[in-house]
């Protein structure tokens, strides 16, 4: 769920999908996070190299805490910033654990399940 949901933000920063307008020029940093979000989070949800994608994405949401919230007070509430910090530990969870035993990581590389 939590790749499903980064996804959309790449995908609204992308292509304007989601009821937003893409609104990133290509190569620009934000269009960069948008490619991150976007790859990350389908990769996630499938299953497929979840913890290089979720390394990316946690540094992501590490930056955009540090730049975009941190510099409107330290308190993640009142600078808007829980959702950054939210994704930010989910993924370091996704990081240190990997798929898990239903991915298709585990599937394709290692022909196991359950």
């Amino acid at each position: 769920m939590v790749g499903l949901l980064f996804f959309e933000h790449g995908a609204q920063k992308l292509f304007g999908l989601f009821g937003a307008k893409a609104s990133v020029s290509m190569f620009s940093l934000m269009w960069f996070v948008g490619i991150i979000e976007f790859f990350g989070g389908l990769l996630i949800a499938a299953g497929l190299l979840t913890r290089l994608a979720a390394f990316a994405s946690s540094i992501v949401m590490a930056g955009a805490f540090i730049t975009a919230h941190l510099p409107h007070g330290w308190i993640p509430i009142m600078n808007k910033g829980e959702l950054a910090l939210v994704y930010f530990a989910s993924f370091i969870f996704i990081l240190a654990k990997g798929g898990g035993k239903v991915s298709l990581e585990k599937v394709w590389i290692n022909k196991e399940i359950f």
